[in-house]
Parts: C-alpha cells; structure tokens; sequence
C-alpha cells in the first residue's frame, strides 16, 4: 500500500517503520521539513519526506499521527486530496487529569470525519504507548496484542486490519464510527490508571472464558 503519514513524531516512526518492513510504500508530512526528514530517515525502507500536503498526493492510507489539538485543522486544510482515502486516526484526546477533551461532543475521530467528509476514518492504534508499536510483534503471556478498529466503510476496514496484521497484531472489528468514542473514554481510563495509579488494567476484567461469569460444572 501506498501509505502517508501526517505527523513527525514517535507515533509516526514506531507504525511507520513496521510498515516499510512489510513492504509498504511510506511518505512522511510535516510542516517542518528537516523533521520529515528525519521521521523518514528513522522508518527507512525507501520512506520519503515533504510537506502535509505531499505526503497525502498519492496515498491510499494516511495515518493522522498529530496531537488532537492541531489534527483536525490540518485534515480540514487537506479535505480535498484526502477525498476517497482511508483515514487512520490515532489521537488521543486526554488532558490534564486524565480529562477527555471532547467531552459529550463528537470524537476525534468523528471530528476528523467532519473535517474531510469524503475520507474514510477508523479508528486505530489509540490504546498504546509508542514503545508498544515498536515491538514485533507484541505479545504478552504468549498472547498476540488486539487492536480495535472502529469505523464505517468496509473497505478501509479491512486495508487498517491489513496494517494491524503487519505489526503482528490481531485487528479487533469494534463496531462503527460512532464507537470511536468508546475507545478514546477507554484510552482516557487506561492512562488514568496507568499513570495515576500504577494499575495494571489487564486485572480489571476477566479472561473471555469468564466474562459472563463462571461455567456451571457439568452435572
């Protein structure tokens, strides 16, 4: 796949490079150049460096790897060339306390969606810290990491999955856009808990084979 990726920063270079590895195409935008160039120097595999806008000319997929703050501003002032591609957003709206930025409003994600009404978002790649995404693959306790995807056209579900799967990771069908919302609370409670608590989230919920309470013994 053709991918760009919007942003220079860790999130960029810990997908990116995974991706470059499995073959993919890779561009890096961002508004300093010297820092794309860099990005695309960390990914390597051929990545190549420019300007937002150029990093999205001929994408398939483009991953919006910015802070929430300035993502939505910079997916708007792109709509036009993002008209038809799969949008990956993997924003965090979290502040100060581990407060969900967006309130009772629309997601991030659905926010972007807004922006460019003719791309295709999901929702992706929210619930880790970057050193996760560096790892290949990352598997705990012998068990491959899932990750959710929300979002509403069929197809740019299944090119994320796709990605999901070259990080050897196992993609997570989470229902529609709307859900992406879902996933940021998710990410806003994880950090919470992690930062501010030292919890380990994975002792919060039972394994599968208990989630509806304990199997009767047999009789």
């Amino acid at each position: 796949m053709r991918i760009g990726i919007l942003g220079t920063g860790n999130m960029a270079d810990a997908l990116g490079t995974h991706w470059a590895r499995a073959g993919h195409r890779i561009a890096v935008g961002g508004r300093d150049l010297a820092a794309a160039r860099r990005a695309a120097d960390r990914i390597g595999g051929g990545a190549r460096a420019g300007g937002l806008r150029a990093a999205v000319a001929d994408a398939e997929v483009v991953l919006v790897a910015l802070p929430f703050g300035p993502s939505t501003e910079v997916v708007r002032a792109l709509a036009a060339p993002l008209a038809g591609r799969t949008l990956i957003d993997c924003t965090n709206p979290v502040g100060p306390g581990f407060r969900l930025l967006t309130g009772h409003g629309p997601s991030a994600a659905e926010q972007l969606a807004a922006a460019a009404p003719n791309s295709r978002v999901v929702k992706a790649f929210n619930l880790c810290h970057q050193d996760v995404w560096r790892m290949h693959p990352p598997v705990f306790d012998g068990r491959p990491l899932a990750v959710p995807l929300c979002g509403d056209d069929p197809a740019a579900l299944a090119r994320a999955a796709t990605l999901v799967t070259d990080l050897g990771c196992t993609p997570a069908p989470a229902g529609p856009l709307a859900r992406a919302a879902l996933l940021e609370a998710t990410a806003a409670l994880f950090i919470g808990l992690w930062v501010g608590t030292g919890t380990d989230v994975q002792a919060i919920a039972p394994p599968l084979t208990h989630a509806f309470g304990p199997t009767p013994p047999a009789a």
